[in-house]
């Protein structure tokens, strides 16, 4: 009797998981449970927020939009943003800002630092003594620019990004570009129409060939990104990378999101179970480590910040 009701009860076990119904037993729980840090996606409004906005006056800045990018380097932070003003001219111009502690903001007086170049949604990385600069240009094609100084910068031309048997992507746009390097490859992830965001990669900044031709993330299921999703920034924590980007849950995008996923390879994706992590139509998120702990900046349509929830200090 004892026999057959374990041979029973291990026929029922087969069963159940051979159907995908996972028996509460330690087991047979998933060993890869996504790991999201609270101090990577639990944050607070600063008190004074926007930290950083467009002129409102006649100023070829009179407004910002996109993503900016900030880097920190020794006790000054570096940001770049795209300015526009309203009127005929729809041209997008690069400018630059310096602060001592990420709150208070002093436009460079050469402003804008590039009118060659049409310049919006940038992500900076530095390497050895160089920055490099991949930004949208007009018609939301990516391109790249480098500089020693980041203010100065030279146009080095479109991203030449390839599927992976080696032909050009098909044409339209190709935008929000997002670099990381690790070793001697740049891996660069870029959205078409904020549909889904690719993974390409490149050994010499020229030629990039993508990992694979489907997307390494898409939009939906979930309500806050079923219209849209694109890349803005990725990091590495713990030996683990984690990636933060906007999405739309709107078909018209009037309104987008923050939010993060976490990876072990860069290719695979499993997305915050608690996203948004940051609402309200503020977007183009970043990480930006103060020395002691990370912030969370939203660079559009203005510049706002964020403090870890923990540690929030009464500024």
């Amino acid at each position: 009797m004892n026999a057959t009701l374990t041979f029973l009860a291990l026929l029922l076990s087969c069963l159940f998981v051979g159907n995908g119904l996972m028996l509460d037993t330690p087991s047979l729980q998933p060993q890869d449970n996504p790991v999201f840090p609270t101090e990577l996606v639990r944050f607070v409004p600063y008190k004074t927020n926007p930290i950083f906005t467009g002129t409102g006056t006649d100023t070829w800045d009179q407004k910002i939009r996109e993503r900016g990018y900030i880097l920190r380097e020794g006790d000054t932070y570096h940001l770049w943003y795209t300015g526009f003003k309203d009127g005929l001219d729809k041209n997008k111009y690069l400018g630059y800002a310096t602060s001592s502690d990420g709150y208070n903001w002093t436009r460079y007086k050469g402003n804008p630092i590039l009118t060659t170049s049409w310049v919006e949604d940038m992500n900076v990385v530095k390497d050895g003594n160089t920055y490099y600069m991949f930004a949208e240009g007009k018609e939301d094609i990516a391109h790249l620019l480098t500089s020693t100084d980041r203010i100065n910068w030279q146009e080095k031309g479109p991203l030449d990004v390839r599927y992976v048997n080696g032909q050009p992507l098909t044409k339209g746009p190709y935008g929000t570009p997002t670099a990381w390097k690790e070793g001697d490859t740049w891996y660069l992830f870029y959205e078409r129409r904020d549909h889904a965001i690719w993974l390409a990669t490149s050994k010499d900044l020229n030629v990039w060939t993508n990992v694979q031709d489907e997307p390494v993330l898409e939009k939906g299921p979930m309500d806050y990104d079923r219209y849209a999703v694109a890349m803005n920034q990725v990091i590495k924590y713990k030996g683990l990378y984690y990636a933060y980007y906007h999405a739309s849950g709107f078909a018209d995008w009037h309104d987008w999101s923050t939010n993060a996923a976490v990876s072990k390879d860069l290719i695979h994706w499993t997305k915050y179970a608690g996203n948004p992590i940051v609402g309200g139509n503020r977007s183009s998120g970043i990480l930006v480590n103060d020395g002691q702990q990370y912030r969370l900046y939203t660079m559009h349509p203005a510049v706002n910040v964020f403090l870890p929830a923990p540690n929030v200090e009464n500024r």
